[in-house]
């Protein structure tokens, strides 16, 4: 029996496939390369290129591979081209995620780990969010992944499809294999990065006067190596029969943007150019997240909690990989 891991190319995917084929499991990759990369693959996956919307290939694959389960990571994720472009993120997110989950269930695979988000829940009224903070997305982007998780709960209610969703916070770091390749790049740490390694001339700071201690945004920031391991606790939570349910994945700590830029000037050693400007459309100033819930049911903990970890393996990927994967 496989899992089928839709997006498996991508930053998280890729790192969760290697971790699922090193516990021993068979695993089914489906990525339209949009946003993914084929050399981040695991060769040891079965790989397909083609759409999670294509409800015929999805049943070929549930067939062929005997699939009993799915990770499903594909989406657009850049907040901003959302903001500029939302008919795009909900005809992908929110229309190909409805038409995955339609193929899986007519096809019979009822177990799914959804990659969700803490943008569903906004700007915070709380902090840390626990899973019961009022959800209040602040971009498109969010709402799509919060519209999944409504017919998420609906399948469950109605054709008892049982999920879990795994709302998580600013992915990040590196693993030896895997890292942070998006086209454009948008991401905080690797920008920082690029400019540490000359490939830009500055880093933006987009607002200075949040209500934090230094005025710029904060985030709690969880390593890949975490995130795949929530997901293969997710999946072997629901193997065990648990119930459908969200949970937040996170360290419980949050840094600032200020602090990125200060840790990656320590650990690269190199000067960092920073360029403050104005607050950028669908940002919130603070996501920082409470994940006992998935320490308690999930058994799941983050191990890397420190900034200069998260960051330190982030630029040994970089620094090996200064264009990223190779196409």
């Amino acid at each position: 029996m496989s899992i089928l891991v839709t997006g498996g190319a991508g930053y998280i995917g890729s790192a969760t496939v290697d971790l699922l084929i090193e516990r021993g499991e068979p695993v089914v990759v489906l990525d339209n390369f949009l946003e993914g990369h084929r050399d981040a693959v695991n060769p040891d996956a079965d790989l397909y290129e083609g759409s999670i919307g294509d409800a015929g290939l999805i049943t070929s694959i549930v067939q062929k591979h005997e699939v009993n389960a799915c990770i499903h990571f594909a989406a657009h994720t850049n907040v901003g081209i959302s903001v500029t472009d939302p008919g795009k993120f909900y005809a992908n997110n929110v229309g190909e995620g409805l038409a995955l989950m339609n193929a899986l269930r007519s096809a019979g695979v009822l177990r799914v780990v959804f990659s969700s988000t803490c943008a569903t829940y906004g700007e915070p009224i709380r902090i840390p969010m626990d899973e019961d903070h009022p959800q209040n997305p602040h971009n498109p982007y969010g709402w799509t992944k919060f519209f999944l998780e409504r017919i998420l709960e609906d399948f469950d209610r109605a054709y008892q499809m049982r999920f879990v969703g795994l709302r998580y916070f600013n992915a990040s770091g590196a693993t030896k294999l895997r890292g942070e390749h998006h086209r454009p790049e948008t991401h905080l740490i690797p920008l920082v990065l690029f400019t540490a390694l000359g490939l830009r001339e500055s880093i933006s700071v987009f607002g200075s006067d949040y209500g934090t201690h230094d005025g710029s945004c904060v985030r709690d920031y969880i390593h890949i190596e975490d995130l795949a391991e929530a997901h293969w606790k997710a999946l072997g939570y629901l193997r065990d029969g648990g119930k459908s349910d969200f949970f937040n994945v996170g360290t419980g700590r949050g840094y600032s943007v200020l602090e990125v830029i200060e840790a990656a000037r320590r650990i690269s050693g190199k000067p960092i150019s920073v360029k403050v400007e104005g607050r950028r459309a669908g940002d919130a100033s603070f996501l920082v997240a409470d994940a006992t819930k998935a320490k308690e049911i999930l058994d799941w903990e983050a191990r890397h909690v420190t900034l200069e970890s998260i960051i330190e393996s982030a630029w040994k990927w970089h620094e090996a990989h200064p264009e990223g994967y190779k196409k």
